[in-house]
């Protein structure tokens, strides 16, 4: 057993890492192309790993399914979380726009109440409040994070919550897998209308298309190894490693664009980091199922 929970955290540290690395080429590409063109890409990428290495198993099984307006929002919620979060960081140093990002599990926890009849525990109104001190913190006069970045990436936390409320909601009746893939196939056909307008016109270099490609490789790649990591070890193992990807985040920002938090933001990322820990070390709810925990707060982020 100590083998096994060794190999889902290895697992998952490295799906982790792969969606820090969505992040940070989506931030450089962002110098060169719009942001529009960049999430149209990453969605067509998955969709094209989904249909190559997914649906020859399931077939019809993808598809199908018994809610498919809930679907077509969940997916269109995640598509403009995505949008906004890489709106964020054409102009935000990219660990503190992660770390104000990963308030989304802190509002799902309180938006759980409302939204599923969920009893709103002490513990998730204190961690509430202090992953907001912990934004304030980051966002304050004079810090990094000021503007309409900061809208954007409020924005995409908001968009991002909602999401995983659906998420949630939906579980019971639809599998990893088909909600995996509608955000790939809703995600590419929203962009296909929208990106249009924003083509450049011409295809962009070699080294560019690669990195372009990457977006949705790394996407892919990561949410099959965070899977594969809740298959192999128990979630209690894996849930405080999720905040991990603040670390890769603050190692990839100062790696490629020489971006490091200042004390106070550091301490702002701790806090948000502790008050969304104490979240996810709660026991898990009954009918919370693997796509929850895979997609957890990195997310991703499907981003």
């Amino acid at each position: 057993m100590p083998h096994r929970n060794l190999k889902g955290v290895l697992l998952f540290l490295s799906g982790l890492f792969l969606f820090s690395s969505v992040d940070t080429t989506a931030k450089y590409l962002t110098a060169f192309y719009s942001v529009q063109f960049l999430v149209w890409a990453r969605f067509a990428v998955h969709l094209a790993i989904m249909l190559v290495a997914v649906a020859p198993g399931m077939g019809r099984e993808l598809v199908v399914t018994r809610r498919p307006g809930l679907m077509i929002f969940r997916a269109l919620l995640l598509v403009a979380s995505s949008l906004f979060i890489q709106m964020a960081f054409r102009s935000l140093p990219l660990a503190e726009t992660t770390a104000v990002f990963f308030v989304a599990p802190v509002i799902v926890a309180l938006l759980a109440g409302p939204l599923l009849g969920e009893k709103v525990a002490l513990k998730t109104w204190l961690a509430t409040l202090a992953g907001f001190c912990g934004v304030l913190l980051i966002a304050r006069p004079g810090g990094a994070l000021l503007g309409i970045g900061l809208v954007y990436t409020l924005a995409a936390a908001l968009c991002y919550s909602l999401y995983q409320i659906l998420t949630r909601k939906l579980a019971d009746t639809e599998p990893t897998m088909r909600q995996l893939f509608y955000t790939a196939l809703i995600g590419t056909l929203a962009m296909s209308l929208i990106v249009p307008p924003y083509w450049i016109g011409e295809w962009p270099p070699l080294g560019h298309c690669l990195l372009v490609a990457s977006l949705g490789l790394y996407g892919g790649v990561g949410h099959f190894l965070i899977i594969g990591a809740y298959r192999t070890a128990p979630a209690s193992a894996l849930a405080p490693m999720m905040y991990v990807q603040l670390i890769w985040a603050t190692l990839l920002g100062w790696a490629v664009f020489g971006q490091l938090p200042d004390s106070a933001s550091t301490t702002g990322m701790a806090i948000i980091g502790v008050a969304g820990m104490t979240l996810a070390l709660r026991r898990p709810r009954r009918g919370v199922t693997e796509i929850q925990r895979s997609e957890g707060p990195a997310i991703r982020v499907e981003r």
